[in-house]
């Protein structure tokens, strides 16, 4: 991504530019050398068993003597955490004590499809006061999370998000483990209370921006690190909208996986991190006493999101020196003989469009329509000319593509808008090969961010069947019409 105002930090971050020289490219990326090492962890086995209750709960984001307000979350504390084991299986008891339907999406996990948990698509929407279990076992180690798919807006923008990591990538153990989330609230700042989620304006541009920043549900907090250790940071954008420019003040840090996907390490500047997009990082601690911070740099006055202490005695002085992860088991596509795809990302043809009234096939794509919690009044974005809800159609519309399992895909994603788009796919992990715009290193993610007039190219497997939704991550885009689904058999 762009480098800018680099000198200031470099210096600020000590010897990251000098240990990593080796690793960088003329533009500033990495040149990640070939291979990762093999996995050393073996694989857990067994069941895991997690209870998740969806429900109203009191948190006081702006600080403990202003307003409290009322958040979604699926536990006691904000953005539930779930570890587990690669390996091991994961067994959920979700109820729904909301005074609307919801369901959970679990973002990045190559699962089957009808745990994938899209309402109406891969299962119906659990509503107030039912059940629901899921089920499965994550193929892959990294830092996941999961989230509703159905009014994300006002569900996620109440906080109803949770963290999964999958540990057994450590080829060697860092001294501290912390998942760090990111994440804006629209509050009144006088009470405690919502703004609206969404605005036209947001809707057609750019996005409604939170006005209370936090990390970890804390404005700006102060953590503490082991002092001089290195530490993996996991940090999770979990906005409805913002994209940032994420880098270090004070600390060495060095990029290890993207979207939970392990990279040869290399160092961080800046790194362009959008709605649902994952980073693991590993940072050299300040030593006793001295601190770092992790900042924004994509304003015209930087913002600190969190600032670092060191604690304790003093790890021996070393060269910064991350280990890196263990190789994934994602298939690697086999570019040669691969099917083409080409999905166009731009405004509606059609303005305005009007819901269905009525759904006589008793096919429950077109029955979403008629839910008003899983569609909107407004389409104002599609892809490749198709807009979900499906415009003035009484039928939700059909594939964008039809796959066959096992086959490769490359596919070229067009930005025809002069806004950003975090384009997500469900339930493969595909590779990015190349940007016409970005500085990005070829690596495996999920979600990808495509930038005004870019083409990004990825290639994936296509090694589950079912219907897999793709997507605008910046909820507006997505709840007003940037969303479709291929269907693969």
């Amino acid at each position: 991504m762009p480098n800018t105002a680099i000198s200031r930090r470099v210096v600020l971050g000590g010897g990251l530019a000098v240990a990593g020289a080796a690793l960088l490219s003329v533009r500033g990326q990495a040149k990640a050398p070939a291979g990762l090492p093999a996995r050393t962890v073996a694989a857990a086995s067994g069941e895991k068993r997690v209870s998740l209750v969806a429900a109203e709960r009191t948190l006081r984001l702006m600080g403990a003597d202003r307003p409290a307000s009322r958040v979604w979350t699926y536990g006691d504390a904000p953005f539930d955490l779930v570890r587990l084991a690669q390996g091991e299986s994961l067994a959920i008891e979700f109820e729904n004590q909301l005074p609307e339907h919801t369901s959970i999406h679990w973002h990045g996990l190559r699962i089957p499809n009808d745990q994938d948990g899209v309402p109406y698509i891969t299962q119906a929407p659990v509503k107030p006061g039912e059940r629901h279990a899921y089920s499965f076992t994550p193929p892959d180690t990294g830092t996941f999370w999961f989230h509703p798919h159905c009014d994300t807006a006002a569900q996620l923008g109440r906080g109803l998000a949770g963290v999964m990591i999958v540990e057994g990538d450590e080829t060697r153990a860092y001294d501290a483990d912390i998942a760090i989330v990111l994440k804006d609230w629209r509050l009144d700042v006088e009470t405690g209370g919502y703004l609206p989620f969404t605005t036209t304006r947001g809707e057609l541009r750019a996005g409604t921006f939170g006005t209370v920043r936090t990390a970890n549900a804390e404005i700006a907090p102060r953590m503490e690190l082991p002092a001089g250790g290195d530490v993996r940071l996991r940090l999770l954008n979990l906005d409805s909208t913002r994209v940032g420019s994420v880098g270090f003040e004070g600390m060495e840090a060095a990029i290890i996986a993207i979207d939970g996907n392990p990279i040869a390490p290399f160092p961080l500047r800046e790194w362009r991190f959008g709605p649902a997009m994952r980073l693991d990082v590993v940072v050299r601690a300040p030593a006793a006493g001295a601190e770092g911070r992790l900042m924004d740099f994509f304003a015209a006055d930087p913002v600190t999101l969190a600032t670092f202490v060191g604690k304790g005695d003093a790890r021996k002085a070393r060269a910064f020196d991350p280990a890196p992860l263990s190789r994934s088991s994602v298939p690697e596509p086999k570019l040669k003989g691969a099917d083409r795809l080409s999905f166009a990302f731009a405004t509606a043809s059609g303005g305005k469009a009007a819901l269905a009234t009525s759904a006589d096939s008793g096919d429950p794509l077109a029955e979403a329509m008629l839910d008003s919690l899983c569609a909107a009044s407004k389409t104002n974005w599609s892809i490749n000319g198709q807009s979900w809800p499906g415009g003035d159609h009484s039928r939700v519309p059909p594939p964008l593509f039809t796959l066959r399992e096992g086959r490769t895909y490359v596919a070229e994603l067009t930005n025809e808008t002069p806004h950003v788009h975090p384009i997500h796919l469900h339930g493969f992990t595909f590779k990015v090969i190349k940007s016409t715009r970005a500085d990005l290193p070829v690596h495996f993610a999920d979600t990808v961010l495509l930038t005004p007039n870019d083409r990004i190219t990825i290639a994936f497997v296509a090694d589950r069947v079912g219907a897999w939704m793709v997507h605008c991550h910046l909820i507006e885009h997505q709840e007003t019409g940037m969303m479709g689904y291929i269907r693969v058999v």
